[in-house]
């Protein structure tokens, strides 16, 4: 049947067309006269009918009305109708004066012409296509659509949502109606489904109707409003799917297709950040802005935002050749007006440091660069040490020299109170560009977080590849509890931190509510469709080394200042002196280079004395034998074994 239609649809289209001119001149008569038309009046009709017919359907013909399917009509076709009929009717009349000379001919039929005509050929578009899409809700392939889904919200997103649903036959979704929480749209219908109920009646709703998939339209939601759907949900093993954030959407066009699957970004996510973007222009737009580590997860990161606010000059200093190429790629294809300079290079190595500060001149430097997998450099100390340590000074030292405007470093809650190698060191770095922050003109700023979701060789991809292996989950302890934030809603602070500083400051960022590993472990598995403990296990390894259960963001004495941004603070500087860090970090830096590992881990204690190796961490014995053969011995056990 369908292929019958779509094989004649425009010789089925004509005819019904010749039928609306002939039937709407008829009826305007009809109306005209009480529907008891004059016999003197028979001959004129069927006059006006042969000269409406071939002059009206040119005119829609020229117009586009036969090119339209009328499935989809829309405004933007019944605008076309409109138009095509006041034309039409207007030379009707103009013939008809010219040729009739009017007799017989009531101005007022004419004009009862040209508007049954309209309504007649408008409303069978618009009739077909209440049809098709309420009773026949064919499928890409001619099948009826088998997913019933229900969207959550009924505002400006569910209703787009709604829309496209109802007009895109390619679309497997049948929808149901809406639930809203908004007193106001009760039983109210929009797009032709109704507000079936609240957020509280969701289960019942599902059961009750058969729901497949359960769409949250609520581009603003919260974490806290996507929890308690998903929560309902996962009760009845109903799928969920989102629309992306505020943010994520492009130029706030809303699409099936950009709908995806629930994850932990939005369950953990919180209220959007409003930055003040006027700030951040003025110290980022038409500068040479330097990123260290730049192919890492915040470095790019901070490559995208930055870019955004039209610097001059973007460098990308990096030390892997793969992760420098795909930022570049990408920055080069989605900012093709920014200078983009990539380059490869070693922030330990201070020729290169120099060379790219004296060759490019950045006037803003934000520091990423750091080695910070906390087990990883418990056993590679040394390493540490000459990375974080030496690097940051390095940089720090450079910024000085060549009077850059800001530095703004990248710090971790690690810093604070730290039980392992990698903390450590980056509480040297803080207190070094602290204290050369009070003899530079550069102002030297710190920016202090916790760990962020999805970042290089963090617990949530591991979590990822070992469901996509079958499990089980592996997590240190029932009990370890971390702070989360999403990479961009880091970056942005730090980008609106660093547009605050005038140089000294640590700046603390509000991480919400500490998570619970285990909890994250069984949120993960339930989004990936699996029951935890039934489908996919959680086992404990114990805390790696230098892991402890509880993460801080601040020392004591160091208290905090608020600032004029709700989620940024400062937490008050500890006086250090410069000469004596300097000597300090020398001694260091050379127990480090000799690889002299005792020398390190006791210079590590006196730069901080509130470094405390956890009971997990690993105790390190290194015997380093200098001979003719200068060969070398290195031990690595547990400190509880």
């Amino acid at each position: 049947m369908n292929s019958f239609v779509f094989r004649y649809r425009l010789a089925f289209v004509f005819v019904v067309s010749v039928v609306i001119v002939a039937l709407s001149l008829l009826l305007s008569y009809e109306f005209r006269f009480d529907f008891s038309i004059p016999l003197s009046y028979l001959p004129i009709i069927s006059f006006l009918v042969l000269l409406a017919i071939p002059l009206k359907l040119t005119i829609f013909w020229r117009f586009g009305c036969f090119r339209g399917w009328w499935r989809y009509v829309c405004m933007a076709d019944l605008i076309q109708i409109a138009k095509s009929n006041l034309v039409a009717s207007f030379l009707l009349i103009v013939l008809s004066a010219v040729i009739f000379r009017m007799e017989n001919i009531p101005r007022s039929v004419l004009i009862l012409d040209g508007i049954i005509c309209f309504l007649m050929i408008a409303g069978i578009r618009f009739v077909t296509r209440a049809v098709r899409e309420q009773y026949f809700p064919i499928g890409k392939y001619g099948e009826f659509r088998q997913t019933k889904v229900l969207l959550v919200g009924a505002g400006d997103a569910g209703q787009m949502i709604a829309r496209e649903i109802r007009q895109n036959p390619t679309i497997s979704y049948s929808l149901v109606g809406f639930v809203d929480d908004d007193p106001y749209k009760k039983k109210a219908t929009f797009q032709g489904y109704k507000v079936l109920g609240n957020q509280d009646q969701l289960l019942d709703l599902i059961d009750r109707y058969c729901v497949d998939e359960v769409i949250i339209a609520i581009p603003s939601a919260t974490g806290k409003q996507i929890r308690s759907v998903v929560e309902k949900c996962q009760k009845t093993c109903v799928r969920v799917k989102i629309l992306p954030g505020v943010g994520d959407l492009i130029d706030g066009k809303i699409s099936v297709q950009q709908l995806r699957n629930v994850d932990l970004n939005d369950l953990l996510g919180r209220e959007p950040i409003k930055l003040d973007e006027l700030q951040i222009r003025n110290y980022l737009t038409g500068k040479r802005v330097l990123v260290t580590g730049a192919g890492g997860s915040i470095g790019s990161e901070l490559c995208r935002q930055i870019a955004g606010y039209n610097p001059d000059k973007l460098i990308l200093f990096e030390n892997g050749e793969t992760p420098l190429f795909a930022i570049e790629q990408e920055l080069l294809n989605s900012f093709p007006d920014i200078s983009i300079i990539p380059i490869i290079g070693d922030i330990r190595n201070p020729a290169r440091v120099n060379g790219i500060f004296d060759e490019q001149m950045p006037q803003v430097v934000f520091h990423a660069a750091a080695y910070k997998h906390v087990p990883m450099m418990e056993r590679n100390p040394a390493e540490s040490v000459n990375n974080n340590v030496r690097g940051t000074r390095l940089l720090a030292d450079a910024a000085d020299h060549f009077k850059v405007e800001k530095f703004v470093m990248v710090s971790t809650d690690k810093a604070v109170r730290p039980t392992n190698i990698m903390g450590t060191t980056k509480r040297i770095a803080e207190l070094y560009v602290q204290a050369l922050n009070k003899r530079s003109k550069t102002n030297f700023v710190t920016t202090r977080f916790g760990n962020v979701l999805g970042s290089n060789g963090s617990v949530i991809p591991t979590f990822k590849e070992q469901i996509n292996k079958g499990g089980p989950l592996t997590v240190t302890d029932p009990e370890v509890t971390r702070f989360f934030m999403t990479i961009p809603e880091a970056v942005q602070l730090v980008l609106q931190a660093g547009s605050m500083g005038q140089g000294g400051e640590i700046y603390l960022f509000d991480m919400g509510s500490p998570v619970k590993i285990k909890h994250l472990a069984e949120e993960l598995i339930r989004l990936s469709g699996y029951k935890p403990y039934e489908d996919i296990d959680i086992v404990y390894t114990g805390l790696r080394p230098g892991e402890k259960l509880y993460e801080e963001l601040l020392l004591d004495g160091e208290g905090t200042v608020p600032t004029q941004h709700p989620k940024i603070c400062i937490a008050k500087s500890i006086d250090v002196s410069y000469d004596k860090l300097k000597v300090d970090i020398e001694t260091l830096l050379s127990h480090a280079k000799d690889l002299d590992i005792p020398g390190v881990v006791s210079y590590l204690h006196q730069l901080v004395p509130e470094y405390t190796p956890a009971q997990n961490s690993i105790k390190i014995e290194f015997d380093y034998k200098r001979s003719t053969a200068s060969s070398s011995h290195l031990s690595i056990v547990r400190a509880n074994d």
